[in-house]
């Protein structure tokens, strides 16, 4: 059985058990917290809208917080002497999947 859910703008297809990095919820360590499934397949029974889906939810508790990888840009004009160099280092929360209520 998985789903997929929707969370901070993007799509994950989720299972009971696994861990996922998802974009920074601002939760505690240990706190569990709820997604909004969009697609819940169990075997050969697909949920994709409707009642049922309004009902279903995907439980989730906090793992931690994970940096992902440093992105570094750089900009240059000739002739110039126009140099800019900046980096990013986005945050994310890591979390374990606990249950896909149906």
């Amino acid at each position: 059985m998985y789903a997929v859910i929707t969370t901070g703008g993007k799509q994950e297809k989720v299972a009971q058990g696994q861990v996922v990095k998802v974009e920074l919820l601002g939760a505690d360590e240990g706190s569990d917290v709820t997604f909004k499934p969009v697609l819940i397949v169990d075997g050969e029974n697909v949920i994709a809208g409707g009642s049922e889906l309004n009902e279903a939810s995907v439980t989730a508790r906090v793992v931690g917080i994970s940096k992902g990888p440093k992105v570094v840009g750089f900009k240059y004009r000739s002739k110039s002497r126009y140099r800019r160099k900046w980096g990013h280092r986005q945050k994310y929360s890591v979390v374990e999947i606990t249950g896909i209520n149906k």
